[in-house]
Formats: structure tokens, C-alpha cells, sequence
């Protein structure tokens, strides 16, 4: 879906302390190729504030995302703005899966399951980025745009072409 080199501002959990705050607003460069990765028309601004504090269990990130952006409407391909504002929390656990005594891994398939931070940092601008993809209608439609089914041809066969050349004894073409 996106390039993890898109939108990169690593955060490792050795500098969170208490907690650790960030904001990211790319430049008109990022932001285009975020635009032509994600089949957006353009992505005119983003900014996200993201705060990342220790939680009972592993840590919390919670963040804002704003952003003003142009889709194609998919049913008639004109520009469609959105404006999305919208605030987020991911929790996140620093270790893997632990094998159980018959060695095996338990996985969790919960939608709440926290996300795991590899190698001891988290990439604070793929979270953003993700926001945005959530937030963004895979399928944008303008208001009152509607599709209309093409008539069906008459007949679909693929011999339906061979029956014009049927031969003259038979009552077709010389």
C-alpha cells in the first residue's frame, strides 16, 4: 500500500522517558510522492502531533492528524477535496511472542491487539501515514454522482460473428 520510505521520524523507546512528543509536517516534495503513492490528486497539507507515554503495559502513542487532500471521484474521475481532523491511540509492547511450554506461539487475532516495536524504535511518520490511508474513502464518490450500467449487447457469443458468413445454399452471404 505505501513505501515505508514515504514518511520515516524514528523514535526509540530509550528516548521516551516520561514521554515524547513529535510533529511532522512534510514538505511539498513528500507530501507528492504520498500523493502518488496513495492515487490521491493531490495532498495539499499534513500535519500530525503525535505524543508517545509509557502505558501499563509497553507504551501509548495518541495522536492528531490534519490534512487536506484531493481525490478522483471514482465514478465520474473529478477532483473531490477532504478535509480530515482526526485524533488516534495505538498501544505498543516492546517484546514478541513468547513460546508456551509445548513451544508453541499463541497469536492474537484482536482487533485492540498492540502493535510490537522492532528493534527498539518506532516509526512515528508510518503511524501517521497510516491514519491518513484509514481516513481517506476507498471509494470516493461526489454527492449526486451515480453509475449507469451500459446496456448489455444483444448477443454475447463468440460465435455470434460466425453467423453472418453462412454459406449461400444456406440462405446467407454469397
Amino acid at each position: 500500500m505505501t513505501d515505508e520510505s514515504l514518511l520515516s521520524e524514528t523514535l526509540r523507546i530509550n528516548e521516551i522517558g516520561t514521554g515524547a512528543t513529535r510533529r511532522i509536517t512534510p514538505d511539498e516534495a513528500t507530501r507528492k510522492r504520498i500523493a502518488r503513492s496513495l492515487d490521491l490528486i493531490s495532498l495539499d497539507a499534513f500535519d500530525a502531533e503525535l505524543r508517545v507515554e509509557p502505558a501499563r503495559e509497553g507504551w501509548r502513542l495518541t495522536g492528531r492528524l490534519q490534512s487536506e487532500a484531493v481525490q478522483a471521484c471514482g465514478i465520474t474521475l473529478e477532483p473531490l477535496p477532504v478535509t480530515i481532523d482526526q485524533s488516534f491511540a495505538v498501544d505498543l509492547v516492546d517484546s514478541a511472542p513468547v513460546a508456551n511450554d509445548d513451544g508453541e506461539i499463541e497469536v492474537s487475532v484482536e482487533d485492540d491487539a498492540p502493535d510490537v516495536i522492532e528493534n527498539g524504535k518506532i516509526d512515528l511518520g508510518q503511524y501517521a501515514l497510516e491514519q491518513l490511508v484509514l481516513s481517506l474513502d476507498p471509494f470516493p464518490r461526489k454527492p449526486g454522482a451515480e453509475f449507469v450500467q451500459p446496456p448489455e449487447p444483444a448477443e454475447i457469443s463468440p460465435f455470434a460473428v460466425l453467423k453472418q458468413f453462412k454459406r449461400p445454399e444456406d440462405g446467407g452471404a454469397d
